[in-house]
């Protein structure tokens, strides 16, 4: 009986190591210098310099278009903003942080009595919100492949240019 235990445990942990996906890849290519975000192409441009690296797909928030102002407008923000944060245990796979909002979206903000909102990230794709369209609070959904690459190539102080 105890080695019946014994197999069993041994082939449930073997199970679970090959079911189990390494989240966490290794990069040794060029630094990336910048990310620039193309909202109406839905493209991510991974740079080094003026040199692209990887160009992703991503979708946006419910409502996409115009600059993030208020929380739960559904709009993911534009301008010059810098990766600030990385998120191992995300809910949504990976994330890296987002710095919005800044100081002047704060201040026009306050101006208006509203919140900027906060915590935009760029994180991946649940199950449940794979093949919709723009469906995040104002982040950028890239796959879940995709963030982990992101995750192993982006540091925390990385700029990005989040256009229109």
């Amino acid at each position: 009986m105890r080695f019946i235990k014994l197999v069993f445990v041994l082939a449930l942990a073997l199970a679970l190591a090959a079911c189990s996906e390494d989240r966490f890849r290794d990069y040794d290519g060029p630094e990336v210098t910048s990310l620039v975000v193309h909202k109406a192409a839905r493209k991510l441009y991974i740079m080094h310099g003026n040199e692209v690296l990887r160009v992703m797909e991503f979708e946006l928030g419910f409502t996409p278009m115009g600059h993030k102002q208020f929380e739960r407008d559904g709009r993911t923000p534009e301008g010059t903003y810098y990766i600030n944060r990385v998120n191992p245990n995300s809910a949504y796979h990976l994330s890296l942080g987002i710095s919005y909002p800044n100081a002047a979206d704060r201040a026009f903000a306050r101006s208006q009595g509203r919140s900027p909102g906060g915590d935009i990230f760029i994180h991946g794709t649940p199950r449940a919100a794979k093949g919709r369209d723009d469906w995040t609070a104002g982040c950028i959904a890239v796959t879940d492949r995709q963030v982990e690459d992101l995750f192993a190539m982006v540091k925390v102080g990385t700029p990005i240019f989040i256009n229109p």
